[in-house]
């Protein structure tokens, strides 16, 4: 055989060798089980809001607080993240520190609000005011405003609070919800083909509400994921883990690749490869900076769409709240009569606004950035894609009584919330969420209860439903999935389980 003929065997040889080895490594055949497998979750389903007609008021201007420290009443710390959900919290307080002049003043209150966008900063101030509390009976209460349905992983700091002599309490009202402004962004195509997230990575704070909505919309399309940020499925949507909200948007806009092993049918194939940030799950200023700075994606699901998802829920520790009982009674009194104005009166809005513009400290963006967003807008991003960002709602007394139940014919929708998303998270992380604290182990409604019977006969605002007019148009579709539902024929029983190859289709629209 000539040189020439040696060379070309050697190559062929080389090439098959390559190439077999590549497909057995592709395949898992040969490598062990991946520590976490990849989940298709079940429906995930959120309440529906119920309750019971008011009279329609319409609450008069009430003076706007003053802007000098009020430097009278029981000191509290309210730790919040940058988040127009607690609009009605600023107008309440009037400022950084009760104002003269506030609700919160004249209910007996000295609220400091402070800015906190790290949840484990939260849960460890938590529990290190428990500990102050136990030294100092006078040391000031810490207040924490957290997404509601991220408050089962929360809960996790109820163990080092459980050491401190104290648990988890949650304060019976919230101040507002996020109605869009939580969204998951992502490339157009996924609209029309929800399959094509298959292989793609999510950015996002893990075990929160903005993960939450990743979740569910691949519940709802029945798209496998991944929960382990460590690996990569190219048959799952994968998840990237950020320290926080805007370091989340931050993945995306600097497009950084991270080494993850490949996971194939379940099993670690000892593969490495670069993945980037393809969506992110995120909120504002997170949806603003990727739309500005960035662009090329649009919103695929918001908390437009699953309205229930996720209300603002302030929790502090039982120590304090058992000490306090006539303050948590003033704050939420002080919170439901500055919500009332916040909803019914434009000039009240921009106050908050510019509260808000003034706790959370960003220099470029006054109080008309954070008023333009708790409305929500559709803006062009840097590629001309439409994109919705913002939207949040102030909630009065009314809606909190939707929110809890106690509205009549209600039902707890928090509860119902709560539980949903404690399931699923615990489900996806054993590890790190074996288990969740009950929410009748923190959720004591005996305040609002009090509340509701000070009102009971009396016309209240009533609280804000969802308005769709008749000549609304279907605007994009939220979830596709297939179904194959039949009856047994002459009976009410169902026939055995669809095959693989069914074609029926659920479609929900928005």
């Amino acid at each position: 055989m000539t040189t020439r003929g040696k060379i070309v065997i050697g190559l062929l040889l080389v090439a098959a060798l390559y190439f077999g080895i590549n497909k057995l490594v592709s395949s898992g055949a040969v490598f062990k089980k991946a520590e976490t497998q990849s989940v298709m979750l079940n429906s995930i389903e959120l309440p529906a809001a119920t309750g019971g007609s008011r009279a329609t008021i319409v609450v008069p201007l009430a003076p706007l607080p003053g802007t000098a420290p009020a430097d009278k009443g029981t000191p509290v710390v309210w730790e919040v993240m940058a988040w127009n959900s607690q609009m009605a919290g600023m107008l309440a307080n009037g400022g950084p520190r009760s104002t003269m002049g506030s609700s919160m003043a004249a209910n007996g209150l000295d609220l400091q609000i402070v800015r906190q966008d790290d949840v484990s900063k939260m849960q460890a101030d938590l529990v290190k005011n428990a500990l102050d509390l136990q030294n100092n009976p006078e040391t000031p209460g810490l207040i924490v405003s957290i997404m509601g349905d991220g408050l089962p992983a929360f809960s996790a700091v109820q163990t080092q609070l459980q050491k401190a002599g104290t648990s988890l309490q949650i304060i019976p009202y919230s101040v507002g919800k996020s109605f869009g402004e939580d969204k998951l962004m992502g490339p157009k195509e996924w609209l029309d083909n929800p399959k094509t997230a298959l292989g793609k990575t999510i950015a996002c704070y893990l075990r929160d509400g903005d993960q939450n909505i990743a979740l569910k919309w691949c519940a709802d399309n029945g798209l496998k994921v991944n929960p382990d940020e460590t690996t990569y499925d190219p048959e799952a949507v994968n998840f990237m883990a950020a320290s926080d909200f805007l370091v989340a948007a931050e993945k995306y806009i600097l497009g950084k690749p991270e080494a993850r092993t490949k996971v194939v049918n379940g099993k670690n194939t000892g593969v490495s490869v670069d993945v980037v940030a393809d969506a992110v799950a995120t909120w504002t200023p997170g949806d603003v900076n990727i739309a500005k700075q960035r662009g090329g994606l649009v919103n695929i699901v918001s908390t437009k769409d699953y309205s229930n998802q996720m209300p603002n829920i302030m929790v502090t520790t039982k120590r304090w709240y058992d000490a306090h009982p006539k303050e948590v009674l003033g704050l939420m009194t002080g919170f439901a009569v500055a919500s009332d104005q916040v909803k019914a009166h434009p000039e009240a809005l921009a106050r908050a606004a510019d509260i808000s513009a003034t706790v959370y400290g960003d220099q470029d963006k006054p109080g008309a950035y954070w008023l333009k967003y708790y409305k929500g807008v559709s803006e062009a991003d840097r590629d001309g894609n439409v994109v919705e960002l913002g939207g949040s709602k102030a909630f009065n007394f009314s809606d909190n009584l939707n929110l809890f139940g106690l509205d009549e014919g209600g039902t707890n929708i928090y509860a119902a919330v709560y539980k949903t998303f404690g399931d699923v998270q615990s489900k996806l992380y054993p590890k790190e969420l074996s288990s969740y604290v009950p929410l009748d182990q923190m959720l004591d409604l005996t305040p609002l209860k009090k509340l509701q019977a000070q009102y009971k006969g009396k016309a209240v605002a009533p609280a804000e439903t969802q308005q769709f007019a008749a000549d609304d148009e279907i605007r994009r579709s939220v979830s596709k999935r297939a179904w194959n539902i039949e009856f047994n024929s002459g009976k009410s029983t169902f026939t055995p389980p669809p095959s693989a190859n069914s074609t029926s289709c659920l479609t929900t629209w928005w």
